[in-house]
This record gives structure tokens, C-alpha cells and sequence, in this order.
């Protein structure tokens, strides 16, 4: 990712941002001391992206022994780390209506999954207060966890259509109507979204689930491009995958919940600039066998 391209394509989005904000925001009669900041609102953002592609776990880490030291010339009022993490709560709804911009177009394949974001160690889970009442209990194919969930739906070029968070104990199957609003694909899932209820409501809005069966279920007959289709849902674990590695979306020192969110929004948005993204790649014979209007 280039640091300069990428603060370019984010000063253009907070011009536009600022100027509707500005406009539409309403005037509050009580008189309120806001500190001016040195760094405008891209600049912030772009330091906040930008630390999920510099290779650092830690954002302390990466502001005071690679920011402060190596790029004073790119932000020449570069504030302390304390001062920093004041501001970051002011990016909040920028990243998250700077996300909306980037996401993928509708090819006519989509994936459904979705990952587990623990916010502590399970033995402390009790004494966590940051997140109380809020996050909760969840189970993974590894391990019991406390924290969220993070539901995403992407295209078959790894693209981001939707997500959602919600907390770790609720059913994979609970947002998928949420998430499929703007809609119109053959959707593929695993078999913890299988439900008659909710593959007939996706139905009636022209989506069409499709998932694995269980052994207890009466085989229905699936197209053979259905199936090859379902055989390359670990897409959505790559992409779910690089989200935890290359970029930082989970780790445990969050002090708040909006700097929770903000960090959680700049990961995805890093991602969305990755240039080689997982994407669906079929040889000669799966490609004969999809249908005409999605190849």
C-alpha cells in the first residue's frame, strides 16, 4: 500500500465528508472548549489504516518507533501517542462511511462466514468492564472465547459486500437478512446457516441460499456448479484469515469501545486495498460448468 496514494484518496473522501457534515450537523447551545488538533481528520485516518499494513501487532509500537521517528516529513504535526489516542474517536463515522464507498459489486457469487473477535483472555472475561454487557460468550472450531463476531458476505474476487458485528453468543443465522438488504445472489454458507425459515425469506428476495447438507437431512438435488461452488468456501477463511494476520483486528488492549470500532473499521478498509486479494480462481472445467449469465 502507498502512503501516499492512500492519504490522497482519503483527503478527497473528508473534503466531501466535511462540507455534508458541516452542513447538516445541529447546533448544540451549550458553549464547548474543543482543542483544536495539528493533524486534520485524513491524516488521522490515514494513520490508522495505514498501521494495518506495516507489519507491527502493536499500535503503540508502530506510532512511537515508526511513526514519530521515520515519517515526520509525510506528517510534519505529528502529535504524542497520548494526544493521538484522544483523537482517534474523531475518525469513527468517517471510516465507517468511508467503508461503505469501498465495498465490492455484486457478481452474482457470494460467501457467508463468520469469525470469531475475542476481546481478553476467557479467565478474565469476569473482570472485563470496557465491554460489559455488550460482547459475550462464543465458540469457535477451536475454542470457547469472549467477545464478538464479525459477519462479513464478499463477492468471488474476495471484495467486501457486507458485515456485521455482533456479539460472540448469536447465531450465525440471526443478521443474514440484515446483511443481504441490497442483495441478489446465489449465496454460499456453511452448514451452521442451515434453516428452512431463512433459506424461504432469502428466497422471496431473489437470493438463493446454498449449503452443505447434514446426515440427517433428505438430499436435495444441487446443480453440479452449486457444488463445485461450495467446495470453494474457504474464500471466505482466507479473507477472514487475513484479516487477523495481515491486518490487526484482534487484540487486547482495547480501552474503549470506539477505539474498538475504529480499529476494527481500518482493517477492513486496509484490506480493501490490498491489491491481490483471494479471489475465485476455476480451471477449464468448473468454468464450463457455471451458468452462462455469472461467468
Amino acid at each position: 500500500m502507498e502512503l501516499e496514494k492512500l492519504f490522497c484518496e482519503i483527503d478527497d473522501f473528508c473534503v466531501i465528508f466535511e462540507e455534508n457534515f458541516k452542513s447538516k450537523v445541529i447546533a448544540s447551545q451549550k458553549q464547548k472548549r474543543e482543542r483544536k488538533s495539528q493533524l486534520c481528520l485524513s491524516e488521522i485516518m490515514t494513520i490508522i489504516i495505514y498501521f494495518h499494513h506495516s507489519n507491527y501487532r502493536n499500535f503503540k509500537s508502530y506510532y512511537q518507533e515508526n511513526l514519530l521517528k521515520h515519517f515526520q516529513k509525510e506528517f510534519p504535526c505529528l502529535v504524542s501517542y497520548n494526544r493521538f489516542v484522544e483523537l482517534i474517536h474523531q475518525a469513527l463515522m468517517p471510516l465507517m462511511l468511508y467503508l461503505n464507498s469501498r465495498k465490492g459489486n455484486i457478481s452474482g457469487i457470494s460467501f457467508i462466514d463468520s469469525t470469531s473477535i475475542p476481546i481478553c483472555h476467557p479467565k478474565r472475561a469476569k473482570r472485563n468492564k470496557v465491554f460489559r454487557g455488550l460482547s459475550g460468550w462464543g465458540k469457535s472450531s477451536v475454542a470457547w472465547y469472549f467477545g464478538f463476531k464479525l459477519h462479513l458476505i464478499i463477492n468471488d474476487q474476495g471484495e467486501l459486500l457486507a458485515f456485521q458485528v455482533t456479539p460472540g453468543n448469536t447465531d450465525d443465522r440471526v443478521p443474514v437478512p440484515t446483511l443481504t438488504q441490497n442483495l441478489w445472489v446465489n449465496l454460499f454458507g456453511d452448514k451452521g446457516y442451515i434453516s428452512k425459515k431463512l433459506w424461504s425469506e432469502l428466497w422471496s428476495n431473489n437470493i438463493k441460499l446454498i449449503t452443505p447438507f447434514k446426515k440427517n437431512m433428505n438430499n436435495k438435488l444441487l446443480e453440479l456448479w452449486e457444488k463445485l461452488m461450495l467446495r470453494k468456501r474457504s474464500l471466505i477463511e482466507t479473507v477472514n484469515d487475513q484479516l487477523k494476520n495481515i491486518s490487526q483486528i484482534v487484540h487486547s488492549r482495547h480501552r474503549s469501545v470506539k477505539n474498538f470500532m475504529v480499529n476494527l473499521l481500518a482493517g477492513l478498509i486496509a484490506y480493501t486495498f490490498q491489491q491481490k486479494k483471494p479471489s475465485l480462481k476455476l480451471d477449464k472445467n468448473e468454468a464450463e460448468n457455471l451458468p452462462a449469465l455469472l461467468v
